[in-house]
């Protein structure tokens, strides 16, 4: 069995090799996890077989580099079809309130009758909800629960609310999502479906003559051995560097997930055409802290002011975002979906655009659509209108901007 587990892993391209897989056998042969592994709480007492454990180790002993794991993740769950789920993330609210039984489907006249709370009446209602409710509700306008009009729950009906237990996001009209996501790195050995990403990107890179004359010039040595009879005259030149520095921040999870193949293909190319090359992760809006690895997001926090003053104003800042997510989470203090933040959004935007004067917002949602999403236009409005559409056109025209 766990030899075609080896060649499914391989069939996702994962760099396992056999010296790891025998590493694994190993370690199962020796009984680190089975029926026969220690309990952690009690050592005198076996624990019984658990697929997490499995996947641990396995993970362990199979994958050397982090940002390998979604792709382990994807063929471990293919190949395990049916097993327990790997990650159990403990929730406060009851996961029975949350089953979901029906989808309710609205007309626009319905829709347009349930009525928006605004930030603060949103907020002191979920408190009052969690004290006061004792039981699943299902299809209602008031309670936390399933499949109706509430501003609290999953896979129902409101303009705008607090998402719930819900695995996605179906209308984009949560201002707040309860539970704790984990995101994914964007994958850098992305191959890309086109060069002329890459080509866009060129119209960046500046080259400047720097340093020693450490380089041969091939050209030059034929041409003047040759004039000189066949005597060998080597000529060097000044070597070539790109000085271009670029400070990438890229928008991850919720909405983006439908943009990941874009953005992978965009971050291949950035890595492979500029040198000097630093980048974070933020989600929906950047505030004070941003990561470099997902998984560890709360727990390795890059301070926003730390990245602003680690930088000089010679690097060009890039965002990359789909600027969908409620006004609240740029306009409001405490608006982020998943803490409450101090400052609101707008305030750390601005201040990074102060801080990089040659800015430039991408954005992988289609544009014919950037009208119709008031976030968009908020975010448009803090970058001086310089978004641009995650297109060859559109890279084309934030590059030639950058450039100026």
């Amino acid at each position: 069995m766990l030899l075609d587990f080896f060649y499914t892993l391989r069939s996702a391209k994962l760099p396992v090799s056999v010296k790891e897989y025998l590493t694994l056998l190993e370690a199962l042969q020796k009984g680190v996890v089975g029926p026969n592994a220690p309990d952690p709480e009690d050592d005198a007492e076996p624990s019984g077989y658990k697929i997490d454990d499995f996947y641990y180790l396995s993970r362990t002993s199979l994958v050397k580099d982090e940002k390998h794991y979604d792709k382990f993740d994807r063929a471990f769950a293919a190949y395990f079809k049916g097993v327990e789920m790997i990650a159990d993330f403990t929730k406060d609210i009851p996961l029975e309130w949350l089953r979901k039984n029906l989808e309710l489907n609205l007309s626009p006249e319905e829709l347009a009758k349930i009525q928006k709370m605004g930030w603060d009446e949103l907020m002191e209602t979920i408190k009052k909800r969690l004290e006061e409710q004792k039981e699943r509700h299902e299809g209602g306008s008031k309670w936390i629960g399933t499949g109706g009009t509430s501003p609290f729950g999953a896979n129902g009906q409101n303009p705008q609310g607090i998402r719930i237990g819900q695995d996605k996001g179906r209308n984009k009209s949560a201002v707040k999502v309860w539970d704790q996501r984990a995101y994914k790195d964007y994958d850098d050995t992305q191959e890309l479906g086109t060069r002329n990403i890459k080509v866009a990107l060129r119209r960046l890179r500046k080259f400047a003559r720097e340093g020693h004359e450490d380089e041969l010039d091939l050209d030059e040595t034929i041409s003047r051995t040759a004039a000189n009879a066949g005597y060998l005259d080597i000529k060097m030149r000044p070597e070539r560097h790109n000085n271009v520095k670029v400070l990438l921040l890229m928008d991850v999870g919720g909405t983006m997930d439908e943009h990941i193949a874009r953005v992978e293909e965009l971050f291949s190319a950035t890595k492979t055409e500029f040198k000097h090359l630093e980048f974070y992760y933020f989600h929906n809006c950047v505030y004070d802290f941003m990561w470099k690895n997902n998984r560890r997001r709360f727990a390795e926090k890059f301070e926003t002011w730390d990245i602003i003053r680690k930088y000089n104003k010679d690097y060009k800042l890039i965002f990359v975002g789909d600027a969908t997510m409620s006004p609240y989470e740029i306009l409001q203090p405490g608006g982020s979906v998943e803490y409450n933040n101090e400052e609101a959004g707008a305030e750390w935007l601005q201040r990074l655009i102060h801080a990089f004067p040659k800015f430039a917002w991408i954005n992988p949602e289609p544009q014919g659509v950037w009208q119709y999403r008031q976030s968009i236009s908020v975010v448009q409005q803090i970058m001086h209108n310089r978004m641009y559409p995650l297109t060859l056109k559109g890279l084309e025209e934030a590059m030639r901007h950058l450039t100026k």
